[in-house]
């Protein structure tokens, strides 16, 4: 389970991942299946994040065998359970979740909490993951930017991992 609500940002990527940057092998019996890496979509889904939080000054990480943009904070504010105060786990900074339909083309996406209410998140465990806390730009010592001053860093940070050029067109 995840949330998504004010303070976020929420972006869904609709990207070919059957490009060449992005192909893999098939095997004989994923005949129906796009040809994509769907592992290598997500980690550069989560690296535009990491890049988007440097240029906020703040160092986002992968953290193994998890999904999603994490980072460490200097104390901890927001848990379920006191005995994480203490705990030197890393916070959930970025929910990610992908799909891709029978043309290879993602969809979903990701969710950084910018300026996050975080109390919005009380009864909620997070992706399924107890032992873990969510977090937000609001919670760190520094004033948040808010969510759309962020909106350009992430636009520049998908041109820039995908090798796309990216513009804004405004409805």
């Amino acid at each position: 389970m995840t949330y998504h609500g004010p303070g976020q940002l929420v972006g869904y990527p609709l990207i070919p991942l059957g490009t060449p940057n992005l192909q893999v092998e098939q095997k004989r019996d994923s005949a129906n299946l796009p040809k994509a890496d769907y592992i290598e979509y997500l980690r550069k889904l989560e690296a535009t994040l990491i890049a988007t939080l440097a240029k906020l000054g703040v160092t986002g990480e992968q953290y193994p065998g998890l999904t999603g943009v994490w980072i460490q904070l200097p104390s901890p504010t927001h848990s379920r359970d006191e005995s994480l105060m203490a705990s030197q786990l890393p916070s959930k900074i970025t929910s990610i979740g992908i799909k891709v339909d029978a043309r290879g083309v993602s969809r979903h996406g990701f969710a950084l909490n910018v300026n996050t209410d975080m109390s919005y998140w009380e009864g909620i465990i997070g992706c399924g993951l107890e032992d873990y806390q969510e977090t937000s730009l609001a919670e760190l010592p520094s004033p948040p930017p808010t969510v759309e001053s962020v909106v350009q860093d992430v636009i520049a940070a998908i041109g820039e991992e995908f090798d796309y050029t990216m513009q804004i067109k405004l409805l």
